[in-house]
């Protein structure tokens, strides 16, 4: 696969980069493994240090940095900027937490396990492989590489091959911040050389967010060679919307759910799945509100939507419209490519599925809706667990009850009451069956690469 920067709101080639030769692969697996022996043995605070001014560099470099990822994928500016900042966030909230985070634990009562003292300890692994997707250039990565960092690993990236620029950007990142040469390497390779990585012994472990088949992949590498792996697939979240809702404020939040980066994140709302009480409703303003929608030229303040990042990716959208709509599907919005350069797909509404429909279990990576008319609460938790993926959920209700039955209801990594999606430092991120397993994010993403360590003395 060729590695290159291609701006997709024309379809032109922005740069092109040649890919990494195994000497050079080489050469930055040991620098990640000589710079681990020196940094597991810092201090938190040493590192914390390091770590606040590699988020302070980030928020200097917001607007070009932000103009990269736009430049890269495609997403509105103004949420390039926002990716930005908070992958600085991120990284204050790793420094100022991993040491409480990864604190040793004593048993209360050491008499038990007949030892004058027995507890716990976490240890750094080392260095860990990151496999890495575009939608978020910076953001999947500053998600593991903070907490990674923060534990004492080092990390080296495989990022996807379309965005370059941003890949570079973090070879250079952490070292500008005062960690050791090394901590935090990227590999540019093809998909096909990351097995060897994983394999090579000085890799530890691997972490992947993507697809449900490169997932697959790396996972059965990393179990072959007996290494951790934490995997973050695809999503076809439900988005709920009962009775009790706020149907206005429900509409709204839903759009945003469905278009927020083009609608290319795992963790969109995708199915919008309501209560016939309350369908017409809630459809009418939904569609109104997609209508409404400015798609334009993503380094335009005013656009709310902008190209596809690929035209592959485009065509994929595609395809999975034209099959509904041959099958019957109803089209509310949208339903197809404006006459424009560049890779866009127009906001779209699908209504009167059926099961025969590939986007019915599919995932849609765009700005494309599915809507379904359920009789009740038990009919919508069909709906929404029907599919193979369980990333995350929202539900729309202002009844206690009901919520808490929904909570329990729903095979999905998290459940967001009266809101959309969005991952926080402050909270775990994984999901469930195809979605992956594995947890990013708060005091368990940070754990996820240590050794928790047993400690018993006599």
């Amino acid at each position: 696969m060729a590695i290159e920067t291609i701006n997709p709101a024309n379809g032109e080639t922005v740069e092109t980069f040649e890919a990494h030769s195994a000497d050079e692969v080489q050469q930055r697996i040991a620098a990640a493994h000589d710079a681990f022996h020196q940094l597991k043995s810092t201090t938190y605070a040493q590192r914390a240090a390091w770590m606040h001014a590699t988020a302070e560099i980030l928020e200097a470099d917001v607007d070009k940095t932000a103009e990269m990822i736009t430049l890269e994928m495609g997403k509105p500016i103004a949420q390039s900027r926002a990716e930005v900042l908070k992958c600085a966030k991120n990284m204050h909230f790793y420094a100022d937490n991993a040491e409480s985070f990864l604190g040793a634990e004593a048993l209360d009562d050491p008499s038990s396990v007949n030892a004058a003292s027995a507890g716990t300890v976490w240890q750094p692994l080392g260095v860990v492989l990151a496999v890495m997707p575009w939608n978020y250039p910076l953001w999947q990565v500053i998600r593991f590489a903070a907490p990674a960092l923060m534990a004492g690993n080092t990390g080296l990236l495989k990022h996807a091959s379309n965005v370059p620029l941003s890949a570079l950007y973090l070879d250079e990142l952490f070292e500008r911040g005062g960690f050791p040469t090394g901590s935090f390497r990227t590999l540019l390779i093809g998909s096909r050389e990351v097995a060897a990585v994983i394999e090579d012994p000085r890799v530890k472990a691997v972490t992947l967010t993507g697809s449900e088949p490169a997932g697959r992949s790396v996972a059965a590498t990393a179990g072959q060679v007996i290494k951790k792996a934490v995997l973050e697939l695809g999503g076809s979240d439900p988005f709920i919307v009962m009775p009790s809702a706020d149907i206005e404020a429900a509409a709204a939040t839903a759009v945003k759910a469905r278009v927020s980066n083009n609608g290319q994140s795992c963790i969109a709302g995708k199915r919008f799945i309501v209560h016939t009480d309350v369908y017409d409703q809630f459809v009418d303003a939904f569609v109104a509100k997609m209508n409404a929608l400015t798609v334009g030229d993503p380094m335009d303040e005013s656009t709310d939507v902008g190209p596809l990042a690929t035209e592959s990716g485009r065509t994929d959208v595609a395809d999975l419209v034209d099959d509904a709509v041959a099958k019957g599907a109803e089209v509310l919005a949208g339903g197809g490519a404006p006459d424009r350069p560049g890779w866009y797909y127009n906001p779209t509404v699908l209504a009167g599925l059926t099961d025969d429909m590939r986007i019915v279990m599919e995932e849609t990576f765009g700005p494309v809706a599915s809507v379904y008319r359920v009789a009740d609460r038990d009919e919508a938790v069909r709906v929404a667990n029907q599919t193979t993926f369980g990333l995350s959920s929202a539900v729309w209700s202002n009844d206690a009850d009901e919520q808490d039955w929904f909570v329990g209801a729903l095979d999905a990594g998290a459940v967001f009451l009266n809101g959309m999606t969005v991952s926080y430092p402050e909270l775990p991120f994984g999901g469930i069956k195809d979605s992956g397993y594995g947890r990013e994010l708060a005091a368990a993403g940070i754990r996820e690469f240590c050794n928790l360590k047993t400690v018993w003395k006599a």
